[in-house]
């Protein structure tokens, strides 16, 4: 039964622990892997706040070692009936969101995305918690650089517009901020976890099943101006998204909204090779470019880490080729997951 004196049901032992984390969006990709890495760095005092609507995401769950879950949308009521909660996290990760990039209903998705954000933020600001947000590269859209500091960013689609609303939002308070407050703009991370996204699965996961299933692989022609299969993101591996935020849990002293990416942006044609490569067999299709998408794709990204680098943090990123055989070495000792023919 639903406790009021004690809504997470955590009771004293965990109130009475300083270093219990709060991690939304826990049973999704980057939460799930988040929390393993927490676990490997001895924090098991975790409260996972999620939707399970689609229940299986337990599996991203089952092998972390959490104290307890919570409903997302028993959270969201409690945090605004009461402006506070009945534990006392020190840090909230806060990765959940709509990451479903062609919703176009923008009512949902800034309640989901900016509302959410802005309400667990001034519950942390209030009590004095730091916070460490899922931001996305989608704020930058047709934009051929990604510096932080860019201003007069115009987002493709209402995803990115916002986790755009939401970085203003942050950077008008930032100067004032007592705890700890950073955003991270994901760029397009892949790796172990994702296989319930289905069509937002990434596009490693998807050339992947294309190559099981029909012998090829199958990547957009030309679009943007640039050749077939030319288009070029910057992939992330999870392993590597997951070590920042470990590295600004360690660092407490550092605030701002930074790039997470791998500073490398590489061709769909590397990748599709990189997916052969793993594979030994194959080849590459060019589908045509849909037409649907032509005002609303990313052709280009490239992450600009120079504000992370100058606060230290020297960790080298997986290349594109490294990350692929790690995470394909893991689909295929886990058997992979839901078979999917889409592309992203």
């Amino acid at each position: 039964m639903f406790d009021l004196e004690d809504p997470l049901g955590v009771g004293p032992r965990a109130r009475g622990r300083a270093a219990l984390i709060l991690v939304t969006g826990g049973a999704g990709f980057i939460g799930s892997q988040l929390i393993k890495g927490l676990n490997a760095k001895g924090h098991d005092d975790i409260v996972v706040v999620d939707n399970l609507e689609r229940g299986e995401k337990f599996n991203n769950l089952a092998r972390c070692r959490i104290w307890d879950y919570w409903d997302k949308d028993d959270f969201i009521a409690e945090l605004r009936r009461n402006r506070k909660l009945s534990v006392s996290p020190e840090i909230v990760f806060h990765c959940g969101a709509c990451t479903v990039t062609t919703t176009w209903d923008g009512r949902y998705m800034l309640r989901n995305n900016y509302q959410y954000s802005k309400e667990l933020l001034e519950y942390c600001l209030e009590h004095g918690v730091r916070m460490i947000y899922a931001s996305s590269a989608a704020v930058y859209g047709h934009s051929q650089a990604f510096s932080e500091s860019q201003a007069a960013l115009i987002p493709l689609n209402v995803y990115g517009y916002s986790k755009l609303l939401f970085d203003d939002y942050v950077r008008r308070w930032l100067p004032t901020f007592p705890p700890q407050v950073v955003g991270l703009r994901f760029f397009n991370v892949y790796g172990p976890g994702e296989g319930h996204k289905g069509p937002m699965a990434s596009l490693v996961y998807h050339l992947d099943r294309q190559l099981r299933e029909h012998g090829a692989v199958r990547i957009f022609s030309g679009s943007h101006g640039f050749g077939d299969g030319e288009q070029r993101r910057d992939f992330v591996y999870i392993d590597d998204v997951v070590a920042v935020c470990l590295w600004f849990l360690d660092h407490g002293e550092h605030s701002g909204i930074f790039n997470l990416g791998s500073g490398s942006g590489r061709s769909f044609n590397d990748l599709a090779r990189a997916v052969i490569a793993w594979h030994r067999k194959g080849t590459i299709e060019y589908i045509p470019f849909p037409k649907e998408l032509i005002d609303h794709y990313q052709a280009f990204t490239e992450a600009d880490l120079g504000a992370l680098r100058a606060l230290g943090y020297d960790r080298p990123f997986l290349a594109l080729e490294e990350g692929v055989n790690k995470y394909l070495d893991w689909l295929n000792a886990c058997g992979g997951s839901i078979p999917s023919s889409s592309i992203s």
